[in-house]
């Protein structure tokens, strides 16, 4: 508590003296304005099909630099589509509805690790109703016990894929019972979706923008 303290002092003084407060620093190999390994994707570079992939990918954020997943899909046009089409399906579309769609994205986030998974839809999930006491549960892997039935198995569910790579049967009936045989298979679908977009963030070191504080502690 003291250090805290004394790093908010030092910090309010220089602010009061007029000094900047320098934003972390990058890693070398990470480009400034894309804030990842990878350069950012310029639409005027690209071809008629690979404008028109970009703009599916930027879809209402015209103007803004393409980053996150999408900026680094986009460096491979034709993965890029289908990747956008399979995630605004699972999003929009899904038999699992929107609250269970950003529980798997934070399952998924949480069991690898991704700071920018995480960050970026913890907000969402707590708009999309899941309860901040499912949300803490997954941020700091704790036992289901006591949470609703659904929200229990869809943790215990992506647990058993991410860790333990198998999933029993019983696991597997319950899962079914509670969403279907196309709700189960679309829960999973989720998770593969965030799991491949967890491992190319971290790929190309992709790091948070600088007005965005990690919300997912380490380990």
């Amino acid at each position: 508590m003291k250090i805290t303290i004394c790093v908010l002092i030092a910090l309010f003084a220089a602010i009061a003296h007029g000094q900047s407060v320098s934003a972390p620093k990058l890693p070398a190999d990470v480009f400034p304005d894309s804030l990842s390994r990878l350069p950012v994707v310029k639409r005027d570079a690209l071809d008629d099909n690979g404008k028109r992939i970009y703009d599916l990918v930027v879809g209402a954020n015209r103007g803004t630099v393409l980053r996150g997943p999408g900026g680094v899909t986009m460096h491979s046009p034709k993965m890029a589509e289908p990747v956008q089409m399979l995630n605004t399906y699972l999003r929009n579309e899904s038999v699992v509805g929107r609250r269970f769609f950003e529980l798997c994205v934070l399952i998924t986030a949480r069991e690898l690790d991704s700071q920018y998974e995480w960050t970026a839809h913890e907000a969402a999930a707590l708009e999309a109703g899941v309860p901040g006491s499912v949300v803490d549960v997954v941020k700091h892997r704790k036992a289901v016990k006591g949470l609703d039935e659904k929200d229990a198995t869809v943790i215990r569910l992506g647990r058993a894929l991410f860790r333990d790579h198998k999933v029993s049967s019983d696991l597997y009936a319950k899962t079914v019972a509670l969403f279907g045989q196309q709700g189960a298979l679309e829960l999973s679908a989720v998770m593969g979706d965030y799991a491949m977009a967890a491992v190319m963030l971290t790929m190309v070191d992709h790091q948070l923008s600088p007005d965005r504080k990690p919300l997912l502690p380490v380990r």
